[in-house]
């Protein structure tokens, strides 16, 4: 891990491209409730993950950023598979 400003970087794109994706595909005239739901969520995640990296009082500092980078990798595959099966 380069540094605590990459990693919120990696967070934004990661899951602004997810967000940008979604929201190309939605089709207009259909029912979008499962578009906004998975918009929802992705917003809800880009939440909990910033709120993860500004938590105070860590002891160990490199494990906690490795443990949300690898929750970042985690839940932005199961976006990913979310939005595959729409």
């Amino acid at each position: 891990m380069a540094s605590i400003k990459n990693l919120k970087k990696d967070i934004n794109y990661t899951l602004g491209d997810i967000i940008g994706f979604v929201s190309e595909k939605v089709d207009v005239k259909g029912d979008n409730k499962e578009v906004e739901a998975i918009i929802d969520e992705t917003i809800n995640t880009f939440d909990a993950l910033i709120a993860k990296i500004n938590k105070k009082g860590v002891e160990n500092k490199k494990a906690h950023y490795r443990e949300v980078s690898a929750d970042l990798e985690v839940k932005a595959n199961a976006l990913v598979a979310k939005i595959n099966k729409l």
